[in-house]
């Protein structure tokens, strides 16, 4: 017997979704290597199709063609593969106790003189389909396997400058110089103190994505810098146009077509970058989310990588932002000003109008003042040509021999004829302005 009503069609879905993409647990001494990769739409199936061969030629399952996560052994390797909005990422992990994996001292002697990455089958990362945004090698030891700063930051970043904390209340240390290194990785040293395998794996995916997030938010950069100038450009334009406006000169429909050139023009640029800087939004706020999840202490010397975000990362998010509102009040002043120009033509337009309808009317009343004139005359030859009937009537009868006065009769019946003219013409008026009202 069922107890619930039927289930949400998404309730399983959703319920997995919190559950997606787990950390894997990795145990000091231990190498990670990550790459994210963008990926289009039409080379989705491109993906997995390439991560298929690899899962076939080592014995693994494939994964299924709706599935966004899969992981298995690889070799000595753990291979992790994620789908995200626009971006996929593969994590490769050395399995401990492996014959080329980190868990002996010897595999840890010289931290990224060896990467979890080399172990992949020759060429396979190199294929995956895709753009590289983000690619991170990662060394995590143990307090006792550390070297000192001084050391450290000469044999792991060739004398780089360090940004480094201690992070998860003092379990472990985090440094790293944040550059790419000729092998197109950046670096990641992860001093444990303390971690759980689980806890270090998922501070090390914390890590990893932090990066790729600030990578992708960074795409909408080259795009401000592009849309600078032309903003620029579209701003004294309209400055331009709204003085002439002002002066009103006489060209309110030229100006109006600028205005609407650079309303199109506005718009164009909005629909172009509208999505990389929502987008550059989104990913800001989930890496401040894993800055703070990290929750960070300084090591002395050393800025924390939230120093280091918010002095090289936030002002570059930040000129995104001020681009983006730039086009969004760009937009909302070229509407306004071709709104208003839009309301001083239709009053002039509206004006003319008035004076066309104005003249119409007097013409209408000048040609009612001829159409009466008309019918006088009309009446009156009527008249002429029906006196003369009668006279030619009362002609007759006197031929007949009846004493008839012709003149007399006629004159008589002029009065009576100009009546049943004037009656008759009426008549016909009356009827043609009922026609006009019923059409």
């Amino acid at each position: 017997m069922r107890l619930l009503p039927a289930d949400l069609p998404e309730r399983v879905l959703l319920s997995q979704e919190v559950h997606a993409r787990p950390s894997e647990p990795l145990a000091s001494p231990g190498r990670v290597s990550y790459v994210a990769v963008l990926v289009d739409a039409d080379e989705r199936d491109r993906e997995l199709a390439h991560l298929a061969r690899l899962c076939r030629s080592h014995g693994q399952l494939v994964p299924a063609n709706d599935a966004v996560h899969w992981s298995g052994l690889i070799g000595g390797l753990r291979l992790k593969w994620e789908r995200h909005g626009e971006f996929s990422s593969y994590t490769a992990l050395q399995v401990s106790g492996s014959p080329s994996g980190a868990g002996g001292a010897s595999g840890v002697s010289e931290p990224f003189a060896e990467t979890a990455a080399s172990h992949l089958p020759p060429g396979w990362l190199a294929s995956v389909p895709g753009l590289t945004v983000y690619a991170g090698h990662a060394e995590l030891l143990s307090a006792a396997q550390a070297p000192e700063l001084a050391e450290l930051q000469q044999r792991c970043f060739g004398g780089a400058a360090l940004i480094g904390s201690t992070v998860g209340e003092g379990s472990g240390r985090v440094y790293s110089d944040f550059l790419i290194h000729a092998d197109g990785f950046s670096r990641l040293l992860v001093v444990d103190q303390g971690n759980s395998p689980v806890a270090a794996g998922r501070l090390l995916q914390r890590l990893f994505e932090l990066e790729a997030y600030r990578m992708m938010a960074l795409l909408a950069f080259p795009v401000a810098r592009r849309l600078s100038p032309r903003i620029l450009a579209i701003e004294r334009a309209l400055a331009g146009l709204t003085d002439d406006i002002a002066r009103d000169g006489g060209r309110d429909e030229t100006l109006l077509q600028e205005l609407t050139r650079l309303a199109a023009e506005v718009e164009s640029g909005l629909s172009a970058s509208q999505f990389r800087f929502g987008a550059c939004r989104a990913y800001a706020e989930l890496v401040r989310t894993r800055i703070a999840e990290l929750r960070e202490q300084r090591i002395n010397g050393l800025p924390t990588i939230d120093e280091f975000m918010s002095r090289r990362f936030t002002p570059a998010v930040a000129t995104c932002a001020t681009v983006s509102q730039r086009m969004h009040d760009l937009s909302e002043r070229v509407a306004q000003a071709s709104h208003l120009l839009s309301t001083r033509v239709d009053i002039a337009r509206e004006r003319q109008n008035h004076a066309l309808l104005a003249s119409m009317d007097r013409r209408a009343k000048l040609q009612l003042r001829l159409q009466q004139t008309v019918e006088g005359l009309s009446i009156a030859a009527i008249v002429y040509y029906m006196a003369g009937v009668v006279g030619y009537v009362f002609k007759g009868g006197r031929s007949l021999g009846l004493p008839v006065d012709v003149d007399l009769f006629v004159g008589l019946s002029v009065p009576l004829l100009a009546l049943l003219a004037f009656s008759a013409v009426r008549r016909a008026r009356r009827r043609a302005a009922e026609t006009d009202e019923m059409s």
